[in-house]
């Protein structure tokens, strides 16, 4: 006799350990809050996000729109990519930064920089093995340490300290069983820049106590003030203790077409290599074609980019100054990093300006321990609507 379905319990669904200790994703409630509003009919500003707000360049989107007609891209792709995109991330950084990269196995293309920050912990990392990692600090680098069972050790990122990582107050029983450490300049959240000193000091670092370094340079196109941003692998000796992860999302606003490199190493490089064998099959032939054409033809539109989020910090550190918010402007990425005025936490004061002024900031507290009494607001909208954003921020009188 069948059963019927509706006298039937459902089965129990247990999902693994590994998800039971992912942790939280803090700006999902954020994005949540802001559609609330935006769905109650308000003028809502985001600056909360880092999506980039401009579109790709014509040239490059043009170049995927032939190579999607290739019969060769409609099949699938090399499982470590096409040879001819990482060669054009090796002339790139030839270009850009005077570094030597062999194409063969020192460049293994991601989908994406998260990817590929994401898969280093699950390469290099057991449990019980310790990864440090920069607090305040992108929250994905937690997601790859805890799906590898390891643990963190935070590393404080703190305005005295220019916001870079004070090596020499690391505990040495945490530095026995430390095997990875993140660090990321133009730096995301701060959006200070590391000298080349600081390279200079982790290479050592590493060196010193066996720990690979996994550089997140996300924001590598975007300095200010006539700063180029450094690049770790600039450094004597870097590919000898780590590896740079590089993404097209920033620097050719291609966040959406998901392309991104591990680059140094060759050990981590082959592993990162091996663990995708086992994920994916390569991007898109025809989004590999287009990214060659971004990484080797004119570059004239990374240099608009950077001087229009330029532009726009001068615009926004401006109009702060007008209402008394007082910060140091940004060096480098698409960010300002501001405190919160005394007696407010930095959630209160992202609900406050989002309930009472319709934008939309990214709480400190998100970003670490250490990041609370700050928020960080994104250049990713134009000079007037950040100016506004300010001026709707004023009226709550909060710095007077």
């Amino acid at each position: 006799m069948e059963i019927s379905s509706a006298n039937k319990s459902p089965m129990l669904i247990q999902p693994a350990e590994r998800m039971l200790h992912l942790p939280t994703q803090f700006f999902a409630n954020l994005v949540r809050k802001a559609n609330e509003q935006i769905a109650a009919g308000h003028d809502v500003i985001n600056l909360g996000q880092g999506n980039p707000d401009q579109p790709t360049p014509p040239h490059i989107v043009q170049a995927l729109q032939e190579a999607s007609t290739n019969p060769l891209y409609h099949r699938y792709p090399p499982f470590t990519g096409y040879p001819f995109l990482k060669e054009a991330i090796a002339k790139r950084y030839k270009e850009d930064y005077d570094v030597d990269l062999d194409p063969e196995t020192e460049v293994a293309i991601l989908f994406g920089g998260k990817t590929g920050l994401v898969e280093i912990s699950q390469c290099l990392l057991n449990p019980g093995d310790v990864c440090l990692v920069p607090d305040p600090g992108y929250p994905d680098y937690w997601s790859g340490v805890a799906l590898a069972g390891a643990e963190m050790v935070f590393m404080p990122l703190k305005e005295e300290h220019q916001f870079l990582p004070d090596l020499s107050a690391l505990r040495e029983a945490d530095l026995k069983r430390a095997k990875l450490m993140f660090v990321n300049y133009p730096n995301n959240p701060t959006a200070v820049t590391a000298p080349a000193s600081f390279y200079e000091d982790t290479v050592a670092f590493a060196e010193k106590h066996g720990i690979v370094v996994a550089s997140d340079f996300a924001y590598g196109a975007i300095g200010f003030d006539g700063q180029k941003p450094i690049s770790f692998l600039q450094t004597p000796g870097a590919k000898e203790v780590g590896v740079e992860f590089y993404t097209l999302s920033k620097t050719y606003n291609m966040a959406g077409w998901r392309v991104g490199f591990a680059l140094g190493n060759r050990k981590v490089i082959s592993l990162i290599n091996q663990i995708q064998d086992h994920y994916f099959c390569s991007l898109f032939g025809g989004i590999q074609a287009a990214a060659a054409v971004a990484l080797t033809g004119p570059q004239d539109s990374v240099f608009q980019m950077s001087t229009l989020y330029e532009g726009r910090r001068n615009a926004l550190f401006r109009a702060l100054d007008t209402i008394g918010w007082q910060a140091q402007p940004s060096g480098g990425s698409f960010f300002a990093w501001l405190p919160v005025p005394k007696g407010r936490n930095s959630a209160e004061l992202a609900d406050l300006i989002l309930q009472e002024a319709k934008v939309v900031a990214a709480p400190g507290i998100g970003f670490g321990t250490h990041g609370e009494g700050y928020v960080r607001l994104g250049l990713l909208s134009s000079e007037a609507r950040l100016e506004e954003a300010v001026q709707r921020i004023g009226k709550l009188h909060l710095f007077d």
